[in-house]
């Protein structure tokens, strides 16, 4: 059960990942089996906010690339200054 990030080596479910190899990582190529589904992810809102996003992202170990229910899913980010309120704004407008 391996996981590949890009084109590099095959990643197994032991190895540790930094986040640019957890962003590459081609969902196509993921064995859903190893992905955290985002159901079983609790957030415990009484801790501050930095702790809030460490115990999240323990929890989900991979931010990118996750599943919910039995369907993988794959998060990405356009490299952009725009905020997604910024997009949706300008979405909205359009309409």
């Amino acid at each position: 059960m391996t996981m590949t990030a890009g084109v590099s080596a095959p990643i197994t479910a032991a190895t540790p990942m930094t986040f640019q190899e957890m962003r590459d990582i081609d969902i196509r190529s993921v064995d859903v089996g190893l992905l955290v589904d985002i159901k079983d992810v609790q957030i415990n809102t009484s801790l501050p906010r930095d702790d809030r996003v460490l115990d999240f992202l323990e929890q989900i170990k991979n931010p990118y690339c996750f599943k919910v229910g039995k369907a993988a899913v794959k998060v990405s980010f356009a490299d952009t200054e725009a905020t997604v309120e910024d997009c949706l704004e300008r979405y909205l407008l359009s309409l």
